[in-house]
């Protein structure tokens, strides 16, 4: 009976239904990062292998001052981000049922499920109600708002399983709690720290319909140049950078799993010297 279950789950229609799937979502973009070594201008056409598209765009100011403007708003959000997203995930889960967690806990949720629209669109009334000047920083801001619960339901996940018995050692060795945080609990959960702040990175990255509702003079990301620029025919250059996007994402991912893995690593083997010493 098990072999007939394995049998079933792994049928040649489950094998073919993922295959479409994985096609219909990553064949896209692998066509468009090799078309991005086309030789021909015309993106639909290969007339041959050539990087002279990367090269052009060094002499785009417009793409780079873009990226640069994006780059910074992505470190900057992402880092603040990862700050008020891990305090908020210790609130809720190191302070039990305070007198308003409920309201507390869905304000950090809210922006999971809410659509972005209505995020740009209320952000940009408050900027607007309190005539803060759009630009750089409200951006930032809108950013932070959106990613912060990202952040947070990663951290929880990870403190949720967090042994809490190394933390009330080090307490009862004399260890003051600000101490113990940052030598004991903050190391422990840096890998959950880390994957918020990729999160909240690619997050930024991709951002367009929140960034273009708080955006100003002068503050024009990268996804929203290359927006304006798709609606008048895609580019070899507009290949180009979202190529390099992709690049930066896909290391940022694979740079956070492998310090994810050996983390891991280090903590099992801590824990069997222990066991063995013990």
């Amino acid at each position: 009976m098990g072999d007939g279950v394995v049998t079933r789950r792994f049928s040649w229609f489950n094998g073919v239904s993922v295959a479409l799937g994985l096609a219909f979502l990553y064949l896209p973009i692998l066509l468009l990062v090799i078309y991005s070594f086309n030789e021909s201008r015309l993106v639909t056409v290969w007339a041959g292998f050539s990087t002279k598209w990367y090269g052009e765009l060094l002499h785009n100011q417009a793409l780079l001052d873009a990226a640069w403007v994006t780059l910074r708003v992505a470190f900057v959000s992402a880092s603040a981000a990862t700050i008020l997203g891990t305090l908020a995930a210790i609130t809720l889960v190191r302070f039990g049922r305070f007198f308003g967690h409920t309201l507390f806990s869905g304000m950090i949720y809210a922006p999971l499920v809410m659509p972005d629209v209505i995020i740009g669109l209320s952000l940009l009334l408050l900027f607007v109600a309190v005539d803060f000047t759009r630009g750089f920083w409200t951006i930032i801001l809108a950013h932070i708002t959106f990613s912060l619960c990202f952040v947070a339901v990663v951290v929880q996940s990870r403190l949720v399983t967090f042994d809490r018995s190394l933390e009330e050692a080090a307490l009862d060795l004399g260890c003051p709690p600000a101490k113990t945080f940052f030598l004991i609990t903050l190391p422990l959960i840096a890998p959950a720290v880390v994957a918020g702040w990729m999160l909240a990175f690619t997050l930024s990255l991709d951002d367009l319909v929140i960034a273009s509702f708080t955006t100003g003079p002068g503050a024009t990301t990268l996804p929203m140049k290359i927006y304006s620029q798709v609606r008048l025919g895609v580019t070899p250059e507009i290949n180009a950078v979202s190529t390099i996007m992709i690049g930066i994402v896909a290391v940022g991912v694979l740079s956070a799993s492998l310090i994810t893995k050996r983390r891991e690593a280090s903590r099992l083997r801590a824990e069997r010297l222990a066991a063995r010493d013990a």
